[in-house]
């Protein structure tokens, strides 16, 4: 059956070109690892940095690892982090579908014609069953390799089931270029002809993500450097179709420390996983994007970067070869700075459901204990148990009143408390200027220092050493006569 050629020169035709265009290509197996995110952020950012095409394209060829529901994941994880994609699934495009197993009869035209162009051929050994080769194949038994074009042609049309593998020259190299590993070459005789079309007709994830790369006007190819073994085969099906290669980046992997890459199955944290622990979507973007990329020249030195800044610095030549290690610890850092750097009103917003975690009192402002922990909070999460004493004064012991910076002890807690709640009493407004005003002219008046009043009354008032902001702001956030119940109980304990 001779080949439609129109077909194929029409898919030409259509293939955009002039400008860079990036793809990013998740299985839908489940959530979103670091190490996916930051394949999606560089993708982006390429495109980005050169006003060029941004793609997402779903890579389901492989339907038994599916996951329901992971196609929803993928979508959220790039809305959430703003890396918009200008053409895909759901927003179409000129080289629509932009899912594999809807585009599962283009596969299959182009294995024949590679077949054809004698870069591939059919094979019916019952090794084939396993569509996904291990590597250990060895071509020199395969007795599908010399068939001639009939004879495989009479077992098809016989309908005896194959697979479509590819061709492997047996002699000489192969070489490659990575923007960030340079030229590659390994010798022909160490691949294998891997499986490109399985025996039930669906494409092997090496042989689709070559034909939708071209057919989709792929410019620059951004994977795993676990991918980096691939690639040969990669180029000589390119060049088996005399296509052009694209810019090949092969990102080092992500590792949880200097031996192991990090990975679910660990207890390594998904993007997800991160936002449930407390991080800002735009913290985890700014430390992904410097976990294998570092910015040059008059921005060496720079941390913090929006992503609108990040599309603007970003360049191949600040990729790095070695793996990078995933620091929790740093990212806990970033994450400080960007909690520190937004408004009050943007702080008390993503603050207020953790701090409503513990403070049920809604006579209690949400927008007051969120100025008091802005400048003291590292991630939300840790926000409920930080305030949960204004919502009821925890268990405490009487030790806490003394503190040696503070010149404090119980006989002088006790002096302090009973000076303290008279005055607190007859205070005309409950406003942050008349209690401080109040306290610090009471020290005055009792010759001690304005610390050795204001450690029992806070202590009383939260029954804890550490807290976000002094005794005037959590007796103003408490209100009158909750904080002269709990001053009255301080008393009582000493």
């Amino acid at each position: 059956m001779a080949l439609d050629m129109k077909y194929f020169e029409e898919m030409e035709v259509k293939i955009p070109k002039g400008k860079v265009r990036t793809r990013f290509a998740p299985s839908p197996t489940g959530y979103m690892h670091v190490g996916n995110l930051r394949t999606a952020l560089y993708t982006w950012l390429i495109a980005r940095n050169a006003g060029g095409t941004f793609i997402l394209r779903i890579e389901d060829t492989d339907q038994g690892r599916l996951v329901e529901g992971a196609t929803d994941v993928i979508y959220k994880t790039l809305a959430e982090c703003k890396l918009n994609h200008d053409e895909g699934p759901d927003v179409g495009g000129p080289v629509a579908p932009y899912i594999q197993s809807e585009r599962r009869d283009t596969y299959g035209k182009y294995a024949r014609l590679l077949i054809e162009k004698g870069h591939a051929y059919y094979c019916f050994c019952e090794k084939a069953e396993s569509g996904e080769d291990s590597g250990d194949f060895d071509r020199t038994d395969d007795p599908c390799r010399s068939l001639s074009t009939a004879e495989a042609q009479a077992k098809v049309d016989a309908g005896e089931p194959y697979v479509i593998r590819q061709r492997i020259p047996r002699e000489g190299t192969t070489t490659f270029h990575d923007a960030i590993f340079g030229d590659i070459t390994v010798e022909n005789k160490t691949l294998d002809d891997q499986v490109l079309i399985k025996r039930d007709g669906m494409p092997t994830y090496n042989f689709a993500n070559v034909i939708d790369d071209h057919l989709m006007g792929i410019t620059h190819v951004v994977r795993g450097s676990e991918y980096l073994s691939s690639a040969p085969k990669y180029n000589l099906l390119y060049e088996g179709f005399g296509w052009d290669i694209p810019t090949y980046v092969h990102c080092s992997p992500v590792m949880r420390d200097a031996q192991n890459k990090m990975s679910k199955r660990h207890g390594d944290p998904s993007y997800e996983d991160l936002k449930d622990q407390g991080f800002l979507t735009d913290a985890i973007l700014n430390y992904v994007a410097l976990l294998g990329w570092s910015p040059r020249g008059d921005i060496a030195e720079q941390e913090v970067f929006t992503l609108d800044e990040l599309a603007r610095a970003f360049d191949l030549a600040g990729m790095s070869k070695s793996p990078a290690i995933f620091d929790i610890e740093k990212l806990t850092h970033f994450n400080a700075l960007y909690l520190r750097a937004m408004s009050p009103e943007a702080f008390a917003e993503v603050a207020g459901p953790y701090i409503r975690e513990s403070v049920k009192n809604k006579q209690m402002s949400v927008e007051e204990i969120a100025a008091l922990l802005q400048a003291r909070c590292e991630k939300l999460t840790d926000i409920p148990e930080k305030v949960a004493f204004f919502d009821s004064l925890p268990e405490y012991s009487a030790d806490l009143f003394t503190n040696k910076k503070s010149k404090t002890d119980p006989e002088v807690s006790k002096a302090m408390l009973k000076a303290a709640i008279p005055m607190l009493e007859g205070l005309d407004q409950w406003t942050q200027d008349a209690i401080h005003g109040g306290l610090t002219a009471l020290a005055e008046k009792l010759e001690v220092k304005n610390a050795t009043l204001m450690w029992p009354v806070r202590i009383a008032a939260a029954g804890q050493a550490v807290t976000p902001g002094g005794a005037v702001e959590i007796c103003r956030i408490l209100g009158r006569e909750e904080t002269l119940r709990r001053l009255k109980l301080g008393l009582n304990k000493l």
